[in-house]
């Protein structure tokens, strides 16, 4: 018998009433109509966004497992909202969203050994004084694998994050270093990876939390002499994600106490995932021992998307906020915003509520609009080659010599400046800007910064070239 939309919800439906209380049956599941059944997608239609919201808060895995129970594990569930129209036309227009098939991540208890003298264990996120401890565990339920959409730029890093939430501290990439420029996505696949692993293990013990955030708890212990009891709470935890490591450069102290912590976990099995902005070979004032812990596991980077991936971040967030727009007007906005991802949702998200707020329709000249200002607020990205350039014309050399082995000093100095300059400028790693600048390695160009820094502070005509080239690749 073939299954129709009817029949399928139905079968929800007899599911769903013996699993809940008659009354909230009545008032929440008797108004929805079953539309529409395709490609494994069943489309329900509710009487207002209000309904929708609802059904999303209190009842989504109780509609996910009535309809994977009758769909299989693959089943989407598509909610179309009959909208009342105020533009005069009395008929009533609908609205489709997906459902987010999310909920958020509950509260975790973990039992604390007590000791006789002291039975309180300091909690860093609550007032001390409790046996019990709660953990929240801080993640956001809305960034999931589901919408962290793969491609070229950040496969290794998905696939290496979807393996760690399979096996939690059981896999080589321990610890999980995710490392790349701004708005790339490190944070979104950091919490992607404890809301799987919260949802595969729900006994383990996951908290996310920013470096930053860390440190001010630390200091905080240090203060009301809770070091130990910081530690020890820590020490508890499943899965530690830490966010944006990098801002524990110089912070000895800190670094102190994450190194005993990351031991701890790593020695018992437990996973750590960390991001940065950058490389661990790129981070500067960390201790070496820290470093040389972050490269037990995998250092994963994100690149900037390309197109093909921005193409398909775009319709993610048009199908999710139930949004139809032409394919050109996609294509020129990919086309256009390249820097990161947070930017090409910035530029959609605004496209749609110009279109909606102003009611105009969504044309390509409104694109044009939109991206036109949006790029204006980017930044503009210098290239290496281009920084090379600027450097050369300034002290009258050509680029081969810039590159050259020579140790002419008014050339040596010059390079530094170039090298100086490429990773004031732009994201590339210490190794890319010199393998790009006559193939020094990583260590030279860190040497190159550091003389740069001294001179500008003891030498008046070096301030002057310093000053000059950053006028001209500020234009």
């Amino acid at each position: 018998m073939t299954k129709t939309a009817q029949s399928v919800w139905e079968n929800c439906l007899a599911f769903i009433k013996d699993n809940i209380q008659e009354q909230a049956y009545k008032t929440w599941f008797e108004p929805i109509r079953a539309v529409e059944l395709a490609d494994n997608s069943l489309y329900i239609q509710v009487p207002s966004k209000f309904f929708y919201e609802w059904l999303e808060e209190h009842y989504v895995k109780l509609l996910k497992v009535a309809l994977t129970k009758e769909l299989g594990n693959g089943a989407k569930l598509l909610y179309k909202i009959k909208m009342e129209n105020t533009y005069g036309n009395k008929q009533p227009f609908t609205e489709q969203l997906p459902s987010a098939n999310r909920i958020p991540v509950k509260p975790q208890e973990v039992d604390v050994p007590l000791q006789n003298k002291n039975p309180e264990l300091k909690n860093p996120f609550v007032i001390p004084g409790i046996r019990n401890v709660k953990i929240e565990s801080q993640l956001n339920s809305n960034y999931s694998f589901d919408n962290f959409l793969e491609g070229d730029s950040n496969r290794l890093a998905r696939s290496a994050g979807m393996a760690v939430a399979n096996k939690p501290g059981g896999t080589s990439f321990n610890p999980l270093l995710i490392f790349g420029g701004v708005g790339l996505g490190k944070t979104h696949l950091a919490h992607a990876i404890g809301v799987e692993i919260k949802e595969k293990f729900p006994e383990k013990t996951v908290l996310y939390i920013s470096a930053e955030i860390f440190t001010q708890q630390y200091i905080d212990s240090v203060k009301r002499n809770t070091r130990n009891d910081f530690i020890h709470f820590y020490q508890l935890i499943d899965v530690l994600i830490i966010d944006d490591v990098q801002f524990l450069s110089g912070k000895t102290g800190t670094q102190d106490v994450f190194f005993h912590i990351f031991n701890h976990l790593h020695q018992n099995g437990k996973q750590v995932i960390l991001t940065s902005d950058k490389a661990p070979v790129d981070m500067q004032d960390i201790e070496q021992r820290l470093l040389s812990r972050f490269k037990w596991g995998l250092s994963a980077e994100l690149h900037q998307p390309d197109y093909e991936t921005r193409i398909s971040i775009l319709k993610n967030i048009l199908y999710r906020d139930g949004v139809d727009m032409p394919e050109e007007i996609v294509e020129y906005v990919a086309k256009n915003i390249k820097s990161n991802v947070r930017e090409l949702e910035g530029a959609i998200i605004s496209l749609i509520a110009q279109s909606s707020f102003n009611k105009r329709e969504v044309t390509i000249d409104l694109a044009k609009q939109v991206v036109e200002k949006f790029v204006k607020n980017v930044k503009r990205e210098i290239s290496i080659d281009y920084i090379q350039k600027v450097v050369s014309d300034y002290f009258q050399l050509d680029i081969d010599t810039l590159q050259s082995k020579t140790r002419k000093r008014h050339v040596v100095q010059a390079r530094q400046l170039a090298m100086f300059f490429a990773k004031k400028f732009t994201k590339a790693s210490l190794a890319n800007i010199g393998s790009q600048i006559g193939d020094r390695d990583h260590a030279t160009v860190l040497h190159a910064c550091k003389t740069v820094d001294n001179l500008v502070s003891t030498d008046k005509q070096f301030r002057k070239f310093v000053d000059d080239i950053n006028k001209k690749l500020s234009i």
